[in-house]
């Protein structure tokens, strides 16, 4: 085992550890936010992005509905035809609902009865090549999943914003939560679907929202009023907020037909 994979083996362990301690604490320590669990589910072509498809739309998500797991978002990157990447995201009411997941799947009838094809596919015919996940602790600000209007030309933007310390990382959240960032956002038509904390996962520390809009246009506009806003001026401006964020990624994404949100 080389290094690189030592240290993940042993983070996965430590990550045990700590989820079996946290559960018991878990209601009472984060009341009513979410854990936010993003899955990207890479596929190697459109014949299997379909199967998948069909796979979450009828069986998966109705399944995690009935565990709890709601409402759950699922998109395609709205730019890049060639990029056939299923991004799910879905709401947990607890930690022990992520810990939980998988085996209160397999324990439900419907969800083993309905998608026997697509569970028992073999390694020559996959049903997906490989899953990415990562989860969040959703922010006090936007303790849960908004889902907005089921506008059929509605987009979605997805930002993560990376800090290069644990503290300007925080300090960053404090400028959302507390700071009054995310007010600027609701006034200026960039609606919260969520906000979250990254507790695992690629490029921490960061933060990562999803924002959603009517349209194509609507997010070019709301961009606009946002970056005119006299209040974000100040605020960004506001020394104590200067040299939070290192690096940021985007993406613009469109929901699939069967996406709750």
């Amino acid at each position: 085992m080389d290094r690189r994979n030592f240290i993940a083996a042993s983070s996965l362990a430590a990550g045990g550890l700590m989820a079996s301690g946290a559960l018991a604490a878990d209601k009472a320590s984060y009341g009513n936010k979410q854990f936010l669990e993003q899955r990207f589910y890479q596929v190697s072509s459109e014949a299997q992005q379909k199967r998948l498809g069909a796979f979450l739309r009828d069986v998966a998500i109705p399944a995690m509905n009935r565990i709890g797991i709601k409402p759950i978002g699922a998109f395609v990157p709205l730019e890049d035809a060639s990029d056939l990447t299923i991004t799910l995201l879905m709401p947990h009411p607890s930690l022990e609902s992520v810990v939980t997941c998988t085996s209160r799947l397999l324990a439900d009838e419907l969800f083993m009865r309905d998608g026997k094809a697509f569970l028992e596919l073999s390694s020559k015919d996959k049903g997906y090549e490989r899953v990415e996940s990562s989860l969040l602790l959703s922010f006090d600000a936007v303790p849960k999943v908004e889902a907005p209007k089921r506008i059929p030309e509605r987009v979605f933007q997805l930002r993560c914003y990376e800090s290069h310390s644990v503290l300007t990382g925080q300090k960053k959240i404090e400028m959302f939560n507390t700071g009054g960032e995310i007010d600027i956002f609701r006034r200026t038509g960039l609606a919260p679907i969520f906000f979250g904390e990254m507790i695992i996962g690629k490029n921490v520390p960061n933060l990562t929202y999803m924002v959603g809009f009517e349209n194509l246009e609507a997010q070019k506009e709301g961009w606009k009023k946002f970056i005119a806003d006299p209040a974000w001026k100040s605020l960004s401006n506001d020394p104590q907020y200067a040299d939070t964020v290192s690096k940021i990624h985007n993406i613009l994404l469109r929901p699939l037909p069967y996406s709750q949100i």
